[in-house]
């Protein structure tokens, strides 16, 4: 790879733009009592009547002493898909600019490169679920701006082969993008163990899988402090409300507990394989590094409705490219995968 160059790849316009200051960005507190006039706020207490933290120091902080990261190569989003849409809008010129994604993948790529104006160039992943190198790199012109990478990838739930990750942050003068959102729940090496490796590496994370905090919608994003900074540029201002901070860092100071539900869910799920394996309408039961297991079976509809008609929601995913009568299912509690083995196991009579 050329000497990869980030001012190549930002917007003229982003590049350029001076961000809105808000008032809790000109003046942090130290901690000692003051009178907030600044902020056009309701003055009367109840706990939520102040603005909150713009860039959510406590939480970085903690975030960054937990993933060991420094602060200031953590930015947070309102979901992974607020920092992801962040990235179409810093660094992709509408009209102009493409990104590469891997089918079968996590669909908002595709959506925000729609929504953004972007082409997605899709390169179908081989059939073990991995990137072809070769044929992504083929896919690349002065115009590529970010490739990205779900690993573990959903819905297939295999982690990526390191070594053709490398080969990309190495071969292409552009972002590779690793979304990590399952890799708590993998064997395999964080890439944070390698952000000061390469500087045109970003990797998300997200609170809603390991974390089990869906419903507060905060997404991590790891990059440069270079990276970082462009996107504080446009990010909304307040973008991470008091509420969720503050249920993420009660969540970050309890992680005992949730390292065990981790390990139940990993334990579930090697314990639903090994029934499975024993049923006869299904297939191919695919390598999962996540929360969930893809499954091949006889005919994906049929048993998609079999298992609704018995209360059990699962997903199918054989639109999906090399996921033909494919369903994904998550890993649920003891209790919910027990009753799911009784259903399956009266289907399979």
């Amino acid at each position: 790879m050329d000497r990869f160059d980030l001012s190549r790849l930002v917007r003229p316009n982003v590049a350029k733009l001076k961000p809105y200051s808000s008032a809790r960005d000109e003046f942090k507190t130290q901690g000692e009592e003051m009178v907030f006039l600044d902020a056009n706020e309701n003055p009367f207490e109840n706990g939520m009547n102040r603005y909150p933290d713009p860039q959510q120091l406590e939480l970085k902080s903690k975030l960054a002493e937990i993933r060991n990261v420094p602060s200031h190569n953590i930015l947070l989003g309102n979901g992974s898909d607020e920092v992801l849409d962040l990235l179409f809008r810093a660094f992709c010129e509408p009209g102009t600019s493409n990104i590469i994604s891997l089918p079968p993948t996590y669909g908002m790529y595709k959506v925000l490169a729609d929504i953004n104006n972007v082409e997605n160039r899709e390169v179908l992943l081989n059939h073990d679920f991995e990137p072809d190198v070769t044929a992504i790199l083929n896919q690349v012109d002065a115009n590529s701006r970010m490739i990205f990478l779900c690993s573990p990838n959903n819905p297939s739930g295999n982690s990526f082969d390191p070594k053709k990750v490398e080969k990309l942050l190495q071969e292409f003068n552009g972002l590779v993008v690793v979304d990590e959102a399952y890799i708590d729940f993998s064997e395999q090496q964080s890439w944070l163990d390698r952000l000061a490796e390469f500087p045109n590496l970003i990797i998300t994370q997200t609170f809603s899988k390991a974390f089990g905090k869906a419903g507060i919608r905060l997404g991590i994003l790891f990059a440069t402090n270079d990276i970082v900074q462009i996107l504080n540029k446009i990010k909304p201002p307040y973008n991470i409300n008091s509420l969720t901070q503050k249920e993420a860092l009660s969540t970050l100071k309890g992680l005992d507990k949730i390292k065990s539900q981790i390990a139940d869910i990993v334990e579930e799920r090697n314990a639903l394989v090994k029934v499975l394996l024993e049923v006869h309408f299904i297939k191919k039961i695919f390598k999962s590094d996540a929360n969930f297991l893809l499954i091949e079976v006889d005919d994906a509809n049929l048993r998609y409705d079999q298992l609704l008609k018995k209360g059990i929601v699962v997903r199918n995913r054989s639109s999906q490219p090399l996921c033909e009568n494919c369903l994904r299912i998550t890993i649920g509690t003891k209790n919910e995968n027990d009753l799911l083995i009784n259903i399956i196991k009266e289907l399979d009579q």
